[in-house]
């Protein structure tokens, strides 16, 4: 294993195991429930927007390590952003994670996703966080399902 890769495995082992944003926000302005039937994946992700900006994010629910470290590394990235960047780094992610290509400068540390395209089976675990967000984005309370 190279030493990237060995740095991927540790970067998603630690947000599994230490995930930031783990927690339900007080009053969110916006929320989702996200669901996989396939393994059992669940999680809902709250959103608070002040002025068109992601002021507070966080999630709660349980799931693999790549849902898990997924879900804490998206709301470390999305804290902050206006809600067209984070539909942009939605796009940015659903791509770098379905074909493996990313540009590191456009999506940062999130790029410890990329080698998850070379296992289909698991690119729906990496993605449903996404999906559950942007979901959250478009409507107060809706539920997405990966099949």
């Amino acid at each position: 294993m190279n030493e990237l890769q060995e740095l991927y495995q540790q970067v998603i082992i630690d947000h599994n195991h230490n995930p930031r944003n783990f927690h339900k926000i007080k009053h969110p302005s916006h929320s989702a429930k996200g669901h996989n039937p396939l393994c059992g994946d669940k999680f809902n992700i709250f959103l608070t927007i002040k002025d068109d900006i992601i002021t507070e994010i966080s999630f709660t629910g349980s799931g693999c390590a790549i849902s898990k470290a997924s879900s804490s590394l998206m709301t470390e990235a999305l804290l902050g952003k206006t809600v067209t960047e984070a539909q942009k780094l939605f796009d940015l992610v659903h791509n770098m994670v379905t074909t493996g290509l990313a540009n590191a400068k456009d999506i940062g540390k999130l790029a410890v996703l990329s080698g998850v395209h070379k296992f289909p089976v698991r690119v729906k675990c990496a993605i449903l966080p996404w999906h559950t967000m942007k979901n959250a984005l478009d409507k107060s309370t809706q539920t997405a399902i990966t099949e």
